[in-house]
């Protein structure tokens, strides 16, 4: 069965981190859409400089959850923290929750979810670097390769990217999470 899945990101997303869900998806038989606050492309952080631009399939104002099966946040350290002072890219990421559909998020990615307000009480991982701001806004932080809470997903580093996609590709395949909660 074919599956619709968005990538929401904006410019200094780690570029590994959306170019390896993207290609897992794609391998899948499935669309992946690239998202963003922004039209035309987007610009990557490969590790340590500026990577290659990415052409944006569709801009917030034209998408809702609706249309998609499931969310991937990819981290970075700039990509995060546009969004998550971004209204439209937080209203796209709670309406994944309130729709019980899976969301996935690596590294930098879960500071979306954190202003989103829907980690309070979810097990997840996360780059160590904002585990503490986890913490803080209730999550139950843990140091794990992948981490997986009734649909939502979530991995450390570039690394940890094989089994993020498996998991996010079998979550997909579960489909909605009735037990999820916003």
């Amino acid at each position: 069965m074919s599956k619709k899945i968005a990538i929401l990101a904006t410019h200094g997303f780690e570029e590994s981190e959306l170019s390896s869900p993207k290609e897992h998806i794609e391998q899948q038989g499935w669309t992946a859409h690239i998202i963003s606050p922004e039209s035309g492309s987007i610009k990557a952080w490969a590790e340590k400089d500026w990577g290659k631009e990415y052409p944006v399939d569709k801009t917030l104002d034209e998408v809702s959850a609706s249309d998609y099966d499931a969310l991937v946040l990819p981290g970075g350290v700039i990509n995060p923290d546009k969004l998550r002072v971004n209204d439209s890219a937080l209203s796209f990421v709670k309406d994944f929750f309130q729709q019980h559909k899976p969301v996935a998020a690596i590294c930098h990615g879960p500071q979306i979810l954190i202003n989103a307000e829907v980690v309070e009480g979810r097990k997840l991982t996360s780059v160590k670097n904002i585990s503490a701001d986890l913490k803080n806004a209730g999550a139950n932080w843990e140091d794990s390769e992948v981490v997986v809470d009734q649909g939502l997903v979530t991995s450390r580093t570039p690394e940890d990217l094989p089994a993020f996609n498996a998991k996010l590709v079998e979550e997909v395949n579960e489909g909605k999470h009735s037990g999820q909660t916003v």
